[in-house]
C-alpha cells in the first residue's frame, strides 16, 4: 500500500529526474522548465523553451522520439507533449544563464558575455540583474566575479519576486558556474511616488 506521502515523494523524484533529463537533452533549444498534469487519458507534459521549433523538430519528429523515450525510460503512460515559448526570454534567469554558459563554451570572454547579458536584461525592462560567474577565471585558482545592474532584492517580501537560476558549464580549465538573479519589472510593495505640482 502506497501512502500519500510516499506517492508525493515519488512524483517529486520523477519530476526532478525528468527535469534533469530534459535540461540535458534540450539544452540547445533553450529549455526552461517542465510541468506534468495527470489526465484520464494519460499524462500531459508542458515544456517551456526559448526555441520551441527545435524541441518539436521537423514535422514533429523530435516530439515523437521524446514521447517514446519518456514512455520507456520514465514509465509515463501515454505522454502528450505541448511546447510553449517563453514569453520574454531576456527576463528569464535560466535562459540568460544558459546564454552566458553557451557564449563561454564558444570561447567568448566571461566578462564580455556577462556585460552583454546585463545590457539585454536591462533593455528588456528589468528592475535589476545580478550575474555571478565562478571558476578558474583568470588564473589556476578558482574565484568568482559579480556583475550587477539596477536593484536586486536579497531579503524581505520583494525577494520572492526575484527569478534565480544556476547553470554549470564544463570548459577546458574545469567546471564553471553561472548564477543569474533577475528582478522583473513589477511594482514593489512600499514604493513611494512623489507627485509633481
Amino acid at each position: 500500500m502506497v501512502t500519500a506521502a510516499k506517492a508525493f515523494l515519488q512524483r517529486g523524484l520523477q519530476y526532478m529526474e525528468l527535469n534533469a533529463f530534459l535540461a540535458r537533452r534540450l539544452v540547445h533549444a533553450g529549455y526552461v522548465d517542465v510541468q506534468l498534469f495527470r489526465t484520464p487519458i494519460g499524462t500531459r507534459i508542458v515544456i517551456f523553451a526559448e526555441r520551441p521549433a527545435m524541441v518539436i523538430g521537423r514535422r514533429g519528429a523530435n516530439v515523437r522520439e521524446l514521447q517514446a523515450l519518456l514512455q520507456s525510460k520514465f514509465g509515463i503512460e501515454n505522454p502528450q507533449i505541448d511546447v510553449i515559448e517563453v514569453a520574454n526570454p531576456d527576463l528569464n534567469a535560466k535562459v540568460v544563464a544558459y546564454g552566458i554558459a553557451r557564449a563561454m563554451a564558444r570561447g567568448i570572454k566571461f566578462r564580455r558575455a556577462a556585460f552583454v547579458a546585463l545590457r539585454r536584461v536591462m533593455e528588456a525592462g528589468a528592475r535589476g540583474v545580478e550575474v555571478i560567474i565562478s571558476g578558474k577565471l583568470t588564473s589556476q585558482r578558482a574565484r568568482f566575479e559579480k556583475f550587477t545592474a539596477g536593484v536586486v532584492y536579497k531579503s524581505g517580501m520583494p525577494r520572492e519576486m526575484v527569478d534565480e537560476a544556476t547553470v554549470q558549464v564544463l570548459l577546458k580549465p574545469g567546471m564553471y558556474g553561472v548564477k543569474v538573479r533577475i528582478m522583473p519589472p513589477v511594482e514593489v510593495p512600499g514604493t513611494v511616488r512623489v507627485r509633481e505640482g
